[in-house]
């Protein structure tokens, strides 16, 4: 493997910068691992740590920072309002190895913004101002933020955008949709742009990177610096490379349907956990699959998510995938997954 390039690096280069999203219970360190064996993304954040008031570092989420197995950067992403401890965890992070802590405005799960952490914050503009001066006080690095336009209404950003320019960050994702609006259509890159054009620091534009042509298109409406990938990228770990091939005006590599096959092997060895039963193994399996099977048919869809053996699961891979036409794994239409990056 080549040096590891730093986050300043990153930074610096003309490149566009493409960063793995942080999916919960998804983007783990095996995960991780199985991406870097695939290309992999240039940047790569933790799914968040949770802060409370007794909160500690989780350690599996630890791991994936002290265990990094990409040869890339790794970005610890914290979700909470409490703001002495989300300084306190900002101290213990800072004695691993880090390139930045990032700050989640984002997360849409009803469980989280309820809390008013993740996006749910974006109802409560004072609040995040005062945790991000908190935050970039005692933060001696770098320091992110990934963001929703809004809780409910778009019209938040514009609020929202001086206040991220106070804070000197050094880098801003911006997913595209309201909280509210969950991974429904209607991702308003033009607001992306408008980030853009507003903030000092880098910003990365985040929401249905569905292909590698679709993230290039996305880099010329908002003129971002980079993309941030989740969901399209566990339907197809070849897409970091196929943008980057296409960046470089190269012949792009499409996998075939017996690569896409062992991919499928490969993502079941790594999340295979030693006391899973089958049934519950192919369970877990469901759950990435839903992102995969958008990109194969939506027949192939119904029949996984009715399988229980881990004889049956591979059977229906095998029946669709056992081929060498290539794919391209786009999305396909109306096909809508139950996915939460």
């Amino acid at each position: 493997m080549t040096a590891t390039p730093t986050f300043d690096t990153l930074l610096d280069q003309p490149e566009p910068i493409l960063a793995l999203a942080p999916m919960q219970d998804v983007t783990d360190l095996p995960f991780w691992r199985l991406m870097a064996r695939y290309g992999g993304a240039d940047v790569y954040f933790t799914e968040y740590f949770r802060v409370h008031e007794t909160s500690r570092l989780d350690k599996p989420i630890l791991a994936s920072i002290t265990h990094n197995p990409t040869g890339r950067p790794a970005i610890a992403q914290m979700i909470g309002n409490d703001i002495p401890a989300l300084v306190r965890t900002v101290h213990a992070l800072q004695q691993h190895p880090i390139a930045a802590i990032d700050l989640n405005l984002g997360c849409p799960a009803p469980v989280v913004y309820r809390k008013c952490a993740g996006g749910g914050l974006l109802r409560d503009l004072p609040l995040v101002d005062c945790i991000l001066g908190a935050l970039r006080e005692t933060i001696t690095g770098r320091f992110t933020v990934k963001t929703r336009i809004g809780f409910d209404d778009e019209r938040t950003f514009d609020a929202l955008l001086p206040i991220f320019a106070k804070h000197s960050l050094d880098l801003v994702t911006v997913h595209g949709r309201t909280v509210k609006q969950m991974y429904r259509d209607g991702v308003r890159y033009d607001l992306i742009a408008q980030a853009v054009d507003a903030m000092k620091c880098p910003v990365l534009a985040n929401g249905n990177v569905s292909s590698a042509s679709v993230g290039l298109d996305i880099l010329r409406e908002t003129r971002a610096r980079g993309l941030m990938i989740g969901r399209g990228a566990v339907r197809n770990p070849w897409m970091f490379q196929q943008i980057r091939q296409m960046l470089r005006g190269e012949t792009v590599v499409y996998p075939t349907g017996r690569e896409v096959l062992a991919y499928i092997h490969d993502l079941y060895d790594t999340i295979t956990h030693p006391d899973f039963t089958d049934t519950q193994q192919v369970q877990k399996m469901k759950k990435y699959m839903n992102f995969l099977g958008a990109g194969i048919s939506d027949e192939f869809l119904h029949d996984i998510r009715r399988v229980n053996l881990k004889a049956d699961f591979f059977a229906i891979c095998e029946s669709a995938l056992d081929h060498d036409d290539t794919l391209t794994l786009d999305t396909i239409p109306k096909a809508e997954t139950d996915a939460k990056p």
